[in-house]
């Protein structure tokens, strides 16, 4: 019967880390997958996550079915944070919110929802991206096309470039943006380029999908959040997919949100009427117990601000790592081009000068990163910063 199914190649990165832990040799490093490690080399369990589960084990609710879009009280502590409190779409009520099944789902919901209501548009993704950008929009029956984005000679943004595809594009097309911390390179807009982005999203009417995943981790909570806030107060319309996995440290929870940012309140309630019945027909409704976790720790002043200084050391300790790889390459190799390891900001670096040399650096010295040459600096540590470097030098030679 089933005879004519192909055989899944695997996601690249999730083969990368199973290849990583077959791996017998004990001074590997995994620098592949997207998880934020402490310096002790572990995945974190947050204070204010920690205080918020305690409190809803001695609550100790009944765990029925949530809304089909989710608790209110998360899908308020969302807007909160991606927008502000006291942003007028949040307290006029002109932004629709579902919670979802993490970020990936987010994406999806909203790509079938464009897809339903805009089926001659086509999206737009940066060149390059996170690959299951292009996956999702693909998967919903979109023609996903490249806009420019990365400039391969100075490992930054080639900002002219992407302006230009943007300004030739028809009405109603679909640009999926990153607000801070770029997947996979690292290399964000400044506050003045995105203004150029905001302007030229509002002329041509376009459809702004802005998917952030790493708010805090870049420049600071409210900064990384920066476009959003800048699209909603230009008047635009435009959907935001939020992921709560990397900031809390509840990547199995699979917590995020879409929002649609809409023109007045009756928009809103129409269009979380439609996001409503689309996940009635996909999933039915979203898990409780991570978006409550949530949900406590962002509503509660206290919790809120203990949550917010532990994503500032975790955004810190990248800065620190960075700037440690930085200074251990070229101490070692002073001629060294790796000023775009301190320039690019978030989880990842990305460079050619990585890409050339991922099988060779895991082969001889079990260091595990994306043959794009995407690295994941939470992967480093004191402990490991300064043999990386070794071996980054060693294959240079």
């Amino acid at each position: 019967m089933f005879e004519h199914f192909p055989r899944y190649p695997g996601d690249p990165i999730f083969s990368l880390v199973d290849r990583c832990r077959q791996d017998p040799r004990p001074e590997k490093v995994n620098l592949s997958i997207g998880l934020y490690y402490d310096d002790a080399g572990r995945v974190p369990k947050l204070q204010s996550v920690s205080i918020a589960e305690e409190a809803l084990r001695a609550e100790s609710q009944a765990c029925i079915y949530q809304p089909m879009a989710g608790a209110a009280n998360y899908r308020q502590a969302v807007q909160e944070v991606l927008f502000g409190a006291s942003h007028s779409k949040v307290k006029d009520k002109h932004i629709a919110t579902a919670q979802t099944i993490g970020g990936s789902g987010a994406l999806k919901l909203g790509s079938d929802l464009l897809r339903q209501y805009f089926p001659d548009s086509q999206v737009w993704v940066s060149d390059p991206s996170w690959d299951n950008h292009a996956a999702i929009f693909s998967g919903s029956g979109f023609t996903v096309n490249r806009y420019p984005y990365f400039d391969v000679a100075n490992s930054g943004v080639n900002f002219p470039a992407m302006l230009a595809c943007l300004e030739k594009l028809p009405a109603r097309s679909i640009v999926l943006l990153h607000p801070c911390c770029h997947n996979p390179t690292g290399a964000d807009l400044t506050s003045a380029q995105w203004h150029e982005v905001v302007k030229i999203a509002k002329a041509r009417e376009l459809i702004p999908f802005c998917d952030i995943a790493y708010q805090g981790l870049a420049q600071g909570m409210d900064e990384d959040a920066y476009v959003i806030r800048a699209l909603a107060d230009a008047g635009v319309s435009f959907l935001v997919s939020n992921s709560f996995s990397k900031t809390f440290s509840l990547y199995g929870e699979r917590c995020g949100a879409l929002s649609m940012v809409c023109k007045d309140a009756e928009e809103a309630d129409r269009v979380l009427g439609q996001m409503e019945f689309t996940v009635r027909r996909s999933y039915s409704s979203p898990p409780t117990h991570g978006g409550q976790i949530v949900a406590r720790v962002l509503l509660d002043p206290a919790l809120n601000a203990m949550w917010r200084d532990e994503v500032e050391a975790m955004r810190v300790r990248i800065v620190q790592m960075r700037q440690a790889l930085h200074d251990q390459i070229l101490a070692l190799r002073p001629d060294a081009q790796c000023a775009f390891i301190v320039s690019q900001r978030g989880m990842f670096s990305y460079s050619s000068f990585f890409a050339k040399h991922a099988q060779e650096l895991r082969d001889r010295f079990g260091i595990y990163i994306l043959d794009s040459g995407r690295v994941c600096i939470t992967g480093l540590n004191t402990g490991n910063v300064q043999r990386v470097a070794q071996a980054i030098v060693q294959v240079l030679e």
